[in-house]
């Protein structure tokens, strides 16, 4: 089942539920002024089940925003073996450290970006002007409730300045949290578990001038971390009031020669999801 948030051609926010590739049901006509609302809701599959009158719109007619409102948005790092190798090879300075995260009980976890600042389908992601290295990094999104409990998953983008983190770790914040730094979307898949999300895939293209110049595609299922491990350790002395969405790393990471540049369109696919693209702009 697909959620999403969705802009009218009245220009106004709405809530509704994908029901194929050309057609979108608007839950707001229920009622529904908030996809924060439904993942809330304890008996949501039952809930969504029920309602059977909500008027559909095609797809073509609305434009699909971020499914994110004021959840906090988070993320997990090197639970890919790709990724731990990524991280090692951007310095000989903070290797152990990746090296070691891998393999040690508490994930890397770091704040990502304020929901505001989160950028939705089709919208410009951003590259840093002062980073001379630059990549996306294709991410399922964990989302969760105020409950600290799993309700569905997305797809992310934690765009990211491999030059300013391999100088040093201590920069991870600068190489990661910027001005549209940030995409999930286009929707949230609820009514799976963590054994049939695992059996999906998660890839990414890169076009420039109509050419694709990267690409690449791993199983979810390399995810070294459980769901409900990184959950757990997200969720310690902390609370989340609105919930939170957690980007759970990358497995697919271009080779060390490769950088975005402006106007790149890149392309996140996650099969059982959709498909997330943003064009790159320079901030």
């Amino acid at each position: 089942m697909k959620l999403c948030r969705f802009q009218n051609s009245a220009s106004e926010a709405r809530v509704g539920q994908i029901i194929d590739e050309s057609t979108v049901t608007d839950l707001s006509a229920e009622g529904i002024d908030s996809i924060t609302e439904l993942l809330e809701d304890s008996d949501l599959i039952s809930r969504m089940e029920a309602l059977t009158d909500s008027p559909t719109l095609p797809l073509d007619d609305v434009e699909i925003l971020t499914p994110v409102e004021k959840q906090e948005i988070w993320a997990a790092g090197v639970t890919y073996l790709r990724s731990k190798k990524a991280r090692m090879e951007e310095s000989d300075f903070s290797a152990n450290a990746y090296d070691q995260v891998y393999d040690a009980a508490r994930p890397e976890i770091f704040f990502k970006s304020l929901p505001e600042k989160v950028v939705g389908p089709n919208k410009f992601i951003g590259i840093r002007a002062d980073s001379r290295w630059n990549v996306p990094e294709p991410e399922l999104v964990l989302v969760i409730n105020s409950k600290k409990e799993l309700i569905g998953v997305s797809i992310g983008n934690d765009m990211s300045s491999r030059d300013i983190e391999g100088e040093n770790l201590l920069y991870l914040p600068q190489a990661k949290v910027y001005d549209k730094s940030c995409a999930i979307g286009p929707y949230v898949v609820v009514g799976n578990n963590e054994e049939e999300i695992r059996q999906w895939t998660i890839g990414v293209e890169i076009s420039r001038q109509d050419e694709v110049v990267f690409s690449g595609e791993i199983s979810i299922d390399n995810i070294k971390r459980t769901f409900s491990g990184l959950i757990d350790y997200l969720g310690r002395s902390q609370s989340f009031p609105h919930g939170a969405m957690l980007l759970t790393g990358t497995g697919v990471v271009p080779d060390d020669d490769f950088t975005l540049a402006e106007k790149d369109v890149v392309s996140i696919r996650i099969s059982g999801i959709g498909t997330l693209q943003n064009t790159v702009t320079i901030l």
